[in-house]
């Protein structure tokens, strides 16, 4: 029964961005339809044989490999936190971004990781028909985060129009940052969250097909040539000296930290007080529950029995509000236990893998003031639900697909 339900609330939540569509003429079916088959083919694939399992896995381990010796350096300069069985949370996730951070800058400094994201974007292209710019982009997010990503694609933004700047602005509310996948893989399962990234690539595409259909003639289906960024040139226009970009990338890691920190705290802080207005109100009254009643319907659409589908509700509201390290921190202990079942760990991991919440909401409209014009930000600031709603769909299509085949 459930796994019938977890294949209707597939369906269901494909007709969901379909409703919100804004060309429903325009949607391109054959070019979903492919997609839809690659996406559900790699969730197979990657959860239910041993050879997808053993890629996962020996992904999983690379990242985990690079955590372990970024925790030497930790350990070097906090030895009692790290020499611990109970490490903090500070030191046990985001520290290690500081040594993980500037590796992928390096691979970006030698050209590796653009030829990389370059040829898997153009084969992406191939296979599911979508624009040049738009698959690049999917693969570009999938490794840099959404506001690195729309940051080197500057020029592009600036040649494209504002319905297609619109679809990366969606995409962008799908996406995570491959530095800090390694943190994730130590606080919920690794294979569900690696799984999660490819998945989710494929359904950001997906989901803006459906909800912002934009017709690209051939003559600008084309990808800009994207020079060095800027900030790694010098005063000659020159490649910047390897130990001063290295040194830039290792303060940027720095303040990406001080950014996860700032918005964990506030949010959670800011939830709290919420929730303690809400509690004069009526003591049942809070954040969890109400956002748990308005979830409750898409979390038991994924095949989850009814109490396991309102603690999913609860954590998704949770998600939402707050961000992804909120959940993962809450349910690390727990996870692995029999207090989920494999399905529920499977939905619940996959979900909670992109950086759909509210606050990214403003990190994009944000980085699209300083890059674009301003007819072009004004028309994605007039679509902020857009942005929610595509993300929420994405996370929820993941979740459904990968759940089909983790029971």
């Amino acid at each position: 029964m459930y796994l019938l339900v977890n294949a209707l609330g597939l369906l269901i939540f494909l007709a969901i961005g379909f409703a919100f569509s804004k060309d429903r003429k325009a949607i391109k079916w054959m070019s979903i339809g492919v997609m839809i088959v690659v996406n559900l083919f790699l969730a197979w694939f990657l959860t239910s044989f041993s050879i997808g399992r053993m890629m996962v896995e020996a992904a999983a381990a690379g990242f985990n490999s690079l955590v372990d010796v970024a925790y030497e350096g930790v350990a070097f300069a906090f030895p009692s936190q790290i020499n611990t069985d109970s490490k903090d949370w500070f030191f046990s996730v985001l520290m290690p971004v500081l040594m993980i951070v500037p590796l992928f800058d390096i691979l970006t400094y030698i050209g590796i990781l653009p030829f990389i994201i370059k040829w898997i974007g153009w084969a992406i292209s191939k296979i599911t028909g979508q624009p040049k710019f738009e698959s690049f982009f999917a693969i570009e997010m999938m490794f840099l985060g959404n506001t690195e990503a729309l940051a080197v694609s500057t020029l592009q933004l600036k040649q494209m129009n504002k319905e297609r700047n619109l679809t990366l602005a969606m995409m962008s509310m799908s996406c995570v940052t491959a530095s800090i996948v390694g943190a994730y893989t130590q606080m919920m399962p690794p294979s569900y969250i690696l799984t999660a990234i490819p998945i989710n690539v494929l359904n950001a595409l997906i989901v803006t097909a459906l909800m912002n259909p934009v017709d690209v003639p051939a003559e600008e289906d084309t990808i800009a040539t994207i020079g060095a960024n800027p900030e790694t040139l010098d005063a000659n226009g020159k490649k910047e000296p390897f130990f001063s970009f290295l040194g830039n990338s290792i303060i940027g890691a720095g303040k990406l930290i001080l950014i996860i920190v700032a918005n964990v705290i506030a949010f959670v802080a800011l939830a709290k007080l919420i929730d303690n207005v809400l509690g004069v109100v009526h003591p049942w009254l809070s954040l969890e529950h109400i956002l748990g009643i308005i979830m409750y319907p898409f979390a038991w659409l994924l095949g989850l029995p009814f109490d396991d589908a309102f603690k999913m509700a609860q954590y998704m509201g949770m998600k939402l509000v707050t961000n992804e390290f909120v959940v993962m921190q809450d349910v690390t202990k727990t996870i692995g236990t029999s207090a989920f079942t494999e399905h529920f760990r499977a939905v619940l991991t996959t979900f909670v893998m992109s950086f759909a919440n509210f606050s990214t909401v403003g990190m994009i409209i944000g980085c699209f003031k300083g890059i674009v014009d301003d007819e072009k930000n004004d028309y994605i600031s007039k679509n902020v639900l857009y942005l929610l709603v595509s993300g929420i769909l994405v996370s929820l299509l993941s979740a459904a697909m990968v759940g089909l085949f983790s029971w």
